[in-house]
């Protein structure tokens, strides 16, 4: 018992080693915001290392869509939990969100040391169109698993069309699996139901209700002002811009405009989270213990959200209802992935060098099967070199 033991505890702590190298990578070299962090992880997750089926990891793209919070951090979250537990759960999402945290956190630095940005701009011009390559090779690999059917083809080109019509992105989610449920399942009992989709989702509008009071700077109001954030907030760095700028602008002064867009800048420029713009904000106001406490909070209800909800996930899937359902989502998923890489492409491929770089990485990944990674630092270096910003 005591050597079937130890042998379960080897086994854990490899699982647990794995996740760390992996997502300590993806977390210093995930440019491109989460439709491309989606992408890396799919390659890395799936293909290379097979961890997950399709099936599976689109089952987790789903459930990180019908819960706030940042999407890419949540699914690395969910990845380390179904390959490890408890531990794994923590393990992933910390490495993938230290890397960009730290370096964050000098951005901060140099920019209350010296008064401006890095200047990352040359490099991110060659990282985009790569990145662009990545997220195709990723749609076109998981649209092959999630549209199954003629149903599930054209739902996917109606939510298309509605996200490019501007349609509420959880609404959205929520109307593409209950139209499949609705036209395909057929529950065996009366009994099965649908579990709520995403009860944490659905139920936590009330705690969006702006905390009382305090204009005052301090760290416990900052924290608790980012753990509200984390807590409720559904869609892109756009609307992250919109939640900082109400209250940390408008209401409570503690910021001007021009430090919100750069705090907002540097996230987009830094790779992984966007959500480490939170580092940035928290630096600014506080040093050290503000970048950390912001940090913490504004990632923690992510880390609460999957582990409550990510047992259910397998249910789900057992559940004919249910299962028509994740269906819905999932194609849902895919076209506002889709639709966001194309508004990302537009401003990505901007001339006869990026095109270049789109092809000559779509033509890596599709025929020669080379890693993204490469991709990434292939595009930084012919960033740096011949790269003109837009």
């Amino acid at each position: 018992m005591k050597f079937k033991v130890k042998i379960v505890n080897r086994s854990r702590r490899a699982r647990l080693g794995e996740l760390a190298t992996l997502f300590l990578t993806l977390g210093t070299t995930a440019f491109g915001g989460p439709a491309a962090h989606i992408a890396l992880m799919e390659h890395e997750v799936v293909r290379r290392r097979g961890w997950l089926s399709r099936e599976e990891f689109l089952d987790l793209l789903a459930a990180t869509n019908l819960i706030p919070g940042p999407n890419s951090t949540e699914l690395a979250i969910h990845v380390g939990q179904r390959r490890a537990g408890g531990p794994g759960l923590l393990v992933a999402g910390a490495c993938f969100i230290l890397p960009a945290a730290l370096l964050t956190l000098l951005a901060a630095w140099a920019y209350v040391r010296f008064g401006s940005l890095p200047p990352l701009a040359h490099v991110l011009y060659g990282i985009k169109p790569a990145m662009i390559a990545v997220v195709l090779q990723a749609l076109v690999s998981l649209g092959r698993t999630a549209v199954r059917s003629r149903l599930l083809a054209a739902v996917a080109v109606v939510a298309t069309a509605a996200t490019f019509a501007g349609v509420n992105e959880l609404a959205l989610l929520l109307a593409a699996g209950l139209l499949v449920m609705t036209l395909r399942a057929r529950p065996k009992s009366p009994g099965t139901r649908l579990p709520a989709a995403g009860p944490i989702a659905l139920g936590i509008a009330g705690a969006a209700a702006p905390l009382a009071g305090a204009a005052a700077f301090g760290l416990a109001p900052l924290f608790l002002f980012f753990l509200k954030t984390g807590a409720v907030l559904f869609g892109s760095g756009y609307v992250l811009l919109a939640f900082l700028r109400a209250d940390l602008v408008q209401r409570w002064h503690w910021l001007t405009e021009a430090q919100l867009l750069d705090a907002i800048a540097i996230g987009q420029l830094t790779p992984g989270p966007v959500f480490t713009t939170a580092t940035f904000i928290g630096y600014l106001l506080g040093g050290l213990a503000g970048a950390g406490v912001a940090t913490a909070g504004i990632f923690l209800p992510a880390f609460v959200f999957v582990a409550a909800s990510g047992p259910l996930v397998p249910r789900l899937r057992r559940s004919p209802a249910a299962g028509a359902f994740l269906d819905g989502v999932n194609v849902a998923s895919l076209a506002l992935m889709a639709a966001v890489t194309w508004h990302l492409g537009r401003t990505a491929i901007v001339d006869p060098i990026t095109v270049l770089l789109f092809i000559a990485g779509a033509i890596a990944l599709l025929r020669y099967r080379v890693s993204p990674l490469w991709l990434v630092l292939a595009g930084a270096l012919a960033g740096a070199l011949f790269g003109h910003p837009h």
